[in-house]
Order: structure tokens, then sequence, then C-alpha cells
């Protein structure tokens, strides 16, 4: 076959045939600010020796809302001018991306290889969805096989003087619509120019639209993205138009970033150590803590804010309170913050601003201060890690949370995914998160009751970034935060605590967290389980017996004890005791051994009670009684009130227990809150006077252990009676 001179020459353009020498490749892109998403693309760049060209840092964006329409001739003004000294060599292979929403996940030689299959002069991306011209959509070429069938500019790669040649061909306006200019070549000129369309996603992936068929993947211990409907293993992963959140779950993998044998890899790099830094130079915080409702364990709250290991000089304290019913608590502990702190911003619940107003006046004292850091906590976190804010520090991330669940639930403050109501969903990854199944640090698009904001994004933040009519205060912020191309990260590299359930709490009783014992439970143990329980509950434990058969344990803190004495006084329907055998409180209405006391029933305690039998009297009595396993019956169950008073009762005759075990424990303490009394076993002669406050005797009902209440000589003495297993 006979060949012109003409024809070989638009031969050797078609074909790409401008090296002479090895061929090169560079990463072009333009930013003209450096975001979370801008480093994140770096990061990847850099993992993989690729060589990264950046236009228009720092350069005012013209290009329009490329968010909400058309726009980004800026974008292709700026590659142009960029890449005119490129516009000749021949063995330079150029490839652009966009930098705020893609990560790379390969490097140059994987990326060379792929390019080299299509035999194109010049490869773009592709996808299922046709912008920002609809109409344009008969144009394009049919489908030979399954494949993404439009053209998407925010991928491109192809010899330097062809790329140069194809940006170049028109004038475009800065706002004008990037994709729009390529999508007129395409279909006009992609033979003269040869452009092909990666269809099957071999290089790049865009993932609107694309997210079920776009998954992570593990590969001998590597994570990859592959794409199942084609098969393919792409380098470019590019979150265009409404998948960005979904590019920042993969970008939680990719690239490098966490393995099943090691775990998270990216989560130690550029961190910073505190203790290279002399404490008196430690960054400054403002801690903003929010109250917005009536609070569980508010109290014990408060102090682990005040326990929090960081040096108090170098903290600011804004507080809003939007609960009267506690008041009390946030007053006196204000009072001792302002001794202590650099400084304490107090806005009360007499000021009704409710939480989204308070929050927004916490930003706006960040705003005044302008201290390095943004502490926000909310009175539904409980710290069970007091060194969680320089943990957290030590990330060097602009935002970030310590991850916490409520306890035995999924519910957490972070979530790793959003719906398309805009309301928080979760990612595929949610569960093994929370149960802590994987570690690590995530990119996670909302965040909520306690968080760390560094100064460097308080300009992107906004002034009013929690105001709302429709949504929740916390889903606004982090939409605002999204919508600011801020990243938020959470944490779950160390534990730090949980989250209460506030939804249950109510103030109808005088001591409402001692009711807490079903909803809040972690916080209910550390308030008023004894410190010592579980060392006498380990198997190699001492457990005093002070007469045959008769353990003594310590179970309930005196805090327990008090709020018990005063939850039952509070009450105030004491029995009538002594020979009054009359009692329509139980089964038949008579009372053998009738004593001057208040039923569990009779202050809402029982159900509370019975569960204290079965997670800590029942483990203990196991312990101690081998072999026997109680069934935590318990129909009888109450305080007793001995006093020397007037239609008192000082003492008990003797009598046998109408149970298997009797739990005897003691609500105050003798020798300060009164004199006498005690317990005298009289089969054995053997009594027990020296009682200690939260300690329970537990001796057998039936039988054997037969006794008596000794005589009180003065004061008032309380003990918790239980007939278990009648």
């Amino acid at each position: 076959m006979a060949w012109t001179l003409l024809g070989l020459a638009a031969l050797f353009f078609k074909i790409g045939l401008y090296c002479c020498q090895e061929e090169k490749l560079l990463l072009v892109t333009v930013a003209t600010e450096e975001t979370d998403g801008y480093k994140r693309f770096m990061r990847s760049a850099k993992l993989y020796n690729i060589d990264v060209e950046v236009f228009g840092l720092n350069q005012e964006w013209l290009g329009g809302d490329m968010a909400n329409g058309p726009g980004g001739g800026h974008k292709l003004n700026l590659l142009r001018n960029g890449l005119k000294k490129y516009k000749d060599d021949k063995n330079l292979i150029l490839m652009f991306t966009d930098s705020y929403d893609v990560v790379l996940t390969a490097d140059k030689s994987d990326i060379l290889q792929k390019f080299k299959k299509f035999d194109a002069n010049i490869l773009i991306s592709s996808e299922d969805f046709i912008w920002p011209d609809r109409s344009l959509a008969s144009k394009y070429p049919a489908l030979e096989e399954d494949g993404y069938r439009y053209l998407c500019s925010g991928g491109i790669i192809g010899y330097a003087p062809a790329l140069y040649e194809v940006i170049s061909l028109k004038a475009v306006n800065h706002t004008d619509d990037d994709q729009l200019y390529y999508t007129h070549i395409f279909l006009d000129d992609r033979e003269k120019y040869n452009i092909k369309l990666d269809r099957r996603a071999e290089l790049f992936q865009n993932l609107n639209g694309a997210r079920d068929h776009v998954e992570v993947s593990f590969d001998d211990g590597n994570v990859v993205i592959t794409n199942t409907r084609f098969k393919t293993r792409p380098v470019v992963i590019h979150g265009n138009g409404p998948s960005k959140i979904f590019l920042n779950y993969l970008g939680n993998y990719v690239p490098k970033g966490f393995s099943l044998e090691q775990g998270c890899l990216s989560c130690h790099e550029n961190k910073i150590n505190l203790d290279d830094i002399k404490k008196e130079n430690w960054p400054k915080v403002l801690i903003g803590i929010h109250i917005p409702t009536i609070t569980p364990f508010l109290g014990p709250f408060l102090k682990q804010v005040s326990n929090l290991d960081y040096p108090k000089d170098r903290i600011d304290i804004f507080i809003h309170n939007g609960n009267g019913h506690d008041s009390h608590l946030v007053d006196e502990w204000v009072k001792e913050a302002e001794k202590q702190y650099n400084s304490v911003s107090y806005k009360g619940h007499t000021l009704g601003l409710n939480d989204q107003q308070g929050k927004n006046l916490a930003m706006l004292t960040w705003r005044k201060l302008r201290t390095d850091y943004y502490f926000s906590i909310d009175s539904s976190v409980t710290f069970s890690n007091m060194q969680t804010l320089q943990l957290l520090m030590e990330q060097n991330r602009t935002i970030i949370t310590p991850m916490m669940s409520k306890y035995k639930k999924f519910w957490s403050n972070f979530w790793g995914d959003i719906s398309a109501d805009g309301f928080y969903a979760r990612s595929p990854d949610y569960l093994d998160i929370v149960k802590n199944v994987r570690r690590g640090v995530w990119n996670s698009p909302f965040i909520s009751h306690v968080y760390l904001i560094n100064l460097s994004v308080i300009d992107k933040i906004g002034v009013d970034p929690f105001t709302s009519v429709n949504l929740d205060t916390d889903i606004q912020f982090c939409a605002n935060l999204r919508n600011s191309g801020l990243f938020m990260y959470a944490t779950n590299l160390d534990n730090y605590g949980h989250l209460k359930e506030m939804d249950s709490y109510t103030t109808n009783y005088k001591h409402n967290d001692l009711y807490q014992l079903f909803d809040n439970k972690l916080d209910w143990e550390d308030k008023y389980l004894h410190e010592d329980y579980t060392k006498y509950l380990a198997k190699d434990s001492n457990i005093p017996e002070p007469c045959p058969d008769v353990f003594w344990v310590p179970i309930a803190t005196e805090t327990f004890t008090r709020e018990l004495i005063e939850e039952c006084e509070n009450f105030g329907e004491w029995s009538g005791g002594k020979n009054n055998h009359k009692d329509e409180r139980i089964a038949g209405g008579y009372e053998n051994v009738p004593t001057v006391d208040i039923h569990m029933n009779q202050i809402g305690f029982e159900k509370h009670w019975i569960q204290m039998l079965t997670d800590y009297f029942s483990p203990m009595v196991s312990r101690i009684y081998t072999g026997y396993f109680s069934s935590n019956k318990a129909f009888m169950n109450f305080v007793v009130k001995y006093s020397m008073q007037p239609g008192g009762q000082y003492f008990l005759r003797p009598h046998h227990d109408a149970s298997t075990y009797t739990v005897n424990m003691a609500l105050n303490t003798p020798g300060v809150d009164y004199e006498g009394g005690g317990a005298r076993f009289l089969r054995y002669n053997c009594s027990v006077s020296d009682t200690k406050t939260g300690w329970a005797l537990l001796h057998p009902g039936r039988l054997t252990h037969q006794h008596e209440g000794l005589p009180l000589k003065s004061g008032l003495r309380y003990i918790m009676v239980s007939f278990v297993d009648p």
C-alpha cells in the first residue's frame, strides 16, 4: 500500500508517535488554596513518588460556584497558561486531575501502562451522567459494550503537545464551563485529535453514580479500590459532584491508609508530641461546655472537665447552661473554675438561650479570644480518659472528635455517611469502627457532642454555623463544615469515654441519678458501685467472714447510701413497725416480724434493686457459696429505720428470714450517726456491730441463721434488707 506523506503524518499523530526517548509523566492540577482535600491529594502523589505541578495556588478563584452550577473556565485558563512551556515536549505525558476531591492509588508505571493500552493521544474520564448540557446526550457515540458513556473533565491524560493543542483551541471566559469545552471537542473532533474515553474506569474512576459498584477490597492485606461492574482497579479516584462523602470514606483506606494486619497506616503521620513542649508553652484552648437540658450525672461530668489532664492556665472556659433544674451544681462549679482557669464566661439558664444560640455564642467568644484551639463538650459526654484533650491535639487535625458511643449501643458521636435528606447514616465500616474492630482516625461527614477545632480554620466556619430552622444543631454545623471543604475526623485509637442516654432522664425524684441504672449503667456504677467491689469479686480475694457463713462485701458507695436514705425520708411514709403485724404492702397483709421501713416499690426503686441483685450481689453470692446460683427473686426489699424516737423501733426480736440468702447492707456509720445496734446470730452467739457504710452482710436466711437486731442506744440507724430467693 502506498502512503502519502500527508497520510503518514496523520497516522503518526493518531497513534501518538511522539517518543524517541523514555517517556516521562507529570501530574498537573489547579488549586487556588490548600484545602484538606488538596493536602490529601498531595499526600497520595507523594506516596507514589509522582511529580506534581500546581497552577493557581494562592490566587483568587474566578471560575464561579461549581458546586451549584456550571463554571470552571478559570481552571482551564490557568491550566493553559501553565502548560504552555511543555507544548513541544513530545516525550512528556501530562495527566491532569482535580485536586480537592481526588486521590491516587498507584505509581507512575501503572498509570503509564494503563494509558498506553488505549492507543490514544488523549484519554478522558467518563461517567454515567451528562453535564452540563443534557441535550448533547444524543450526539455521543453508541456503546458497543457496557461502559460509562459521558465525558467527565476531572481526569485527563495525554501527550503534552496534543493536550496543549486541545486546551488552546479557543478562548474561554473564566465563568464558562470547562467540562462543556472538552465535551464539544470530543463530540466534534475526537478522531482528529485521537481522543478516547476511559469507559470502564481502568485509569479514572468518577464516583458520582458509581457508589453501588465501587468498593474497598483487601488483596493480600493491601487495600485497593475495585470497580465491581467492570472488574477494574482504577488509579485516579475522583469524588465528583455529590460523591465527595463517599470519596472521604474510600480515602480512609487508600492510598496506604489502612491495613488489616497493621491497622491504621496514616494515623501517625504529621503528629505533634506535646511532651516535647514545656507545659507553659502548650497551645491555648477555649473549652466550650454546653448543658442544653436536664442532664444525668451532671456533677460527675463537670468534675471530669476539671480533671482533664491539661494546664488550667492555658484554658479559657465558656459555659452555657440551659438547665435550671441543676443550676446550683453549675453555679458551684463556676465559682471554683474562676479561681483556676485563665478566664470563665458563664451564660446561665435565666438568659433563655437555646442550644444553637449557646453554641454560636461560644464560637463568637472563640473569635474574640483566638485561642489555638476550641474544644466543644456537650453534657451528654462522659470522659473516662483524662488525657483526651492532649491526645486529640497530638493528632494535628483541623477538626477531630474522640469516638464515643452509648453503652452497649451502636449510636455514636460520628457517622460515616449522610442520607439523601441530609441526616447522618452508617457507612459500610461503621459497625467495625464503633465496635473497635478497626481502630484509626476516620474522615467522617458528621461529628457531634465533643470535638476539637484548630484556629487555622476559624474564618472558614462562618459567624453563626449552628443556626438552622429545619435541621438539628449538629447536623447544620457539620453541613456548614462540609460545604466549606473542611474535613472532620473521628478517632478511636484510644478509649476516651462514652455518651449518656439523655432522653429518658426525668426529675421525678430527689436524686434522679440513682434511678439511671438501666439507662446509664456505666455512669451509675462510677457514682454508686463501691470502688473495691471488683477486688472482692476476684477468686483469690479474702472475703471477711465475721460469723460462720456470714460474709461481708463492699457493694455501694457512701453517695448511694446517703441518697437512698434521703430518698426514703423524702417519701416519708414509714410503716408502723413494733407489734403492728398488719401490712397491706405484702401478700396476705400480715408481717410476721414487723419493722419500721419503706419498701423499694414505694419509692420506685424496686426494679433497680432487683437489677442490683442480678448484676452485683448474685456474682458475689456464687463466689462465696460454691455451687449456688441465685434466681434473683426478691419480693421483700426495704430500708429499715432504727431510732430512739417516740413511735420508733430500736431493736428487732430473734427471727428467721424468709429467704435462701439475705442482704443486710449498712446505710450509715456507727459511732458517727448512731451508737449501738448491729446483728446477732443466735446459733453461733456471734454479733456484728461495727458495720461499714455500703458494705453488705450476706447470710443464709432459713434454719441456720436465726438472728436479732441489737438495741440502738442513740441516733438513727438505716439498713437495706432484701430477702432473696424466698
